[in-house]
């Protein structure tokens, strides 16, 4: 089961969605995190899931957090000319099943608010340490989006660089298609082996959509940022392979490992 549980109902017009969940490199949770902070973004909803990892966190050694995905809103303004639901969050769903239902679930939340487009950000894994300036990948779901952001600093190449796109990433692109929505998947190159916090990635994403959406947003704080979110990430991931190690003991179904299940998870 997954529940949103709504905090309060603001009055949004045509608000864009955009989606920075945990995964490779953690460009999409660092850059939500930052679009909500210097946006001044205002928590609206929380959505819990049976989907995520089965253990809570403890913080200051006894305060219980249960873990969750967090909406927030933006009114259009001097920083950008539309509203904005910004989605982030703890993590994403442990299984196949649960990135189907979570994912139908936060499209069909967010469309009550009147959504209709999409954007959703995650990274790509090259395998490499690259000092070089690597372009921000693009994937879109309609032609008409590829026109409209051609001249963008965006390489359309992601069917040859990557062929799939694990996750909420790319299936609330997907799924949102199918519901009428449109939507374009930004992913920022990084090395992705081992998997760390790439600050760098989320700056070069953030640029691509600031100038996308015609947003306004000063880049100078985002290292300090990443600093003090990555304590957090980091008890996360760790608490998030030691519950995946004892449920792998347990499981004796074959198939794919689990690097490769989650090796392009945006």
């Amino acid at each position: 089961m997954t529940v949103i549980k709504l905090l309060n109902k603001p009055k949004l017009v045509n608000p864009i969605f955009i989606e920075g969940l945990p995964g490779v490199g953690n460009i999409g949770r660092v850059s939500a995190g930052y679009l909500v902070e210097e946006l001044g973004g205002k928590k609206f909803a929380e959505l819990y899931s049976e989907w995520f990892f089965p253990f809570v966190m403890l913080h200051d050694d006894h305060r219980i957090h249960l873990l969750k995905n967090e909406f927030y809103y933006v009114k259009k303004g001097s920083h950008c000319n539309r509203d904005m639901i910004i989605l982030t969050g703890d993590c994403q769903s442990l299984s196949p099943q649960g990135h189907y239902d979570v994912s139908t679930k936060i499209l069909e939340f967010v469309k009550k608010f009147g959504t209709k487009e999409i954007i959703t950000i995650g990274g790509l894994a090259t395998g490499e340490l690259d000092d070089k300036e690597q372009k921000v990948v693009g994937a879109v779901t309609h032609d008409e989006l590829l026109k409209k952001y051609k001249d963008k600093k965006l390489d359309f190449n992601a069917g040859k660089k990557v062929g799939y796109i694990v996750g909420a990433t790319g299936l609330l692109l997907g799924i949102g298609a199918e519901m009428d929505m449109k939507g374009v998947c930004l992913l920022g190159q990084t090395a992705g082996y081992p998997i760390i916090t790439d600050p760098k990635a989320a700056e070069e994403v953030l640029i691509v959509l600031s100038d996308l959406i015609d947003m306004k947003m000063d880049m100078s704080k985002i290292g300090k940022r990443v600093t003090e979110m990555e304590e957090f990430i980091k008890k996360v991931e760790a608490l998030q392979k030691k519950a995946l190690a004892e449920i792998t003991k347990q499981s004796k179904s074959g198939g794919a490992t689990k690097e490769d299940e989650t090796r392009y998870i945006g």
